[in-house]
Formats: structure tokens, sequence, C-alpha cells
């Protein structure tokens, strides 16, 4: 019992939690500006798409920044690489997501719900990782 808790506090810290919040947040701002853009304004459904996953990622980019990682980037150079890292990493788990729906709906004997589950948790820890690592600079690691 006492491996299982050392376990939970190492996997659930202020950093994880926080990203956890701030990534439901996330997807609460991508369907609230597809929906208001289809709704108030009759925006076609794909732009309303594209603008709503927009503002979801530059929205996960400034609380990411801000919250979760702390970033340390204190000019303009820094802050630029870090947006592009982020973003790029972004890019880097949409492929991952896409390709790995095409093999496992293809390949994986299961439902493809599940399947796009199981994606989307993939994608979520890689985000997280990318995040830590690789886009943000760190001055604060909880």
């Amino acid at each position: 019992m006492e491996k299982l808790n050392v376990l939970i506090k190492k996997v659930f810290t202020k950093e994880v939690i926080s990203y956890g919040i701030f990534g439901v947040l996330t997807t609460l701002v991508n369907w609230a500006v597809f929906s208001l853009l289809i709704k108030l304004f009759s925006v076609e459904e794909n732009i309303a798409n594209a603008i709503a996953i927009i503002v979801a990622v530059l929205f996960a980019y400034f609380t990411n920044k801000n919250w979760v990682f702390h970033s340390g980037a204190s000019n303009f150079k820094e802050k630029l690489l870090e947006f592009c890292r982020f973003i790029l990493g972004r890019a880097f788990t949409m492929v991952v997501e896409f390709l790995g729906g095409m093999l496992m709906f293809k390949f994986v004997p299961i439902p493809a719900t599940v399947s796009k589950l199981i994606i989307t948790v993939v994608v979520i820890i890689l985000n997280f990782f990318i995040s830590k690592f690789f886009s943000f600079k760190s001055t604060n690691n909880n």
C-alpha cells in the first residue's frame, strides 16, 4: 500500500493536476468557440472548427506557459522559440493521432471508439511530456 501511495504522489503532482484542469478548459474553449461561431454567427462548420482549434491551441499555450509549466522565457527570442516549439509539438501529436487512428482503425480488432480513446490518452501524455521537456523553459519544476 505504501508503494502505491508513493507512486500516486509521484504521478499526481501539482503540475499534472494543473495540466488536466487546463486541458479540460481547453476542450471547453474549443467547443464554446465552435458552438458560438456556428449558432450565433452562422459560420460554416469546417471554418468554425478550424477557428475553434486555433483558439483552443492558443489558450493551451498561454495556460501551459503561465500556470502549468511556469515558463522561464524572458526575452522575445526565447518566447518566440518556445511558442514555435509548442506549435511544432502539437503538430507532431496531431500527426501521431491521425496515423495512429488510421492504423488502429484498420488493424486492431476493437471498436473505433475504444481505439480513439486509446489514441487520445497517448496524445495527451505525449503533449504533456513535449510541453514539459521540449516546449517550455521551466523556472518551477513541481
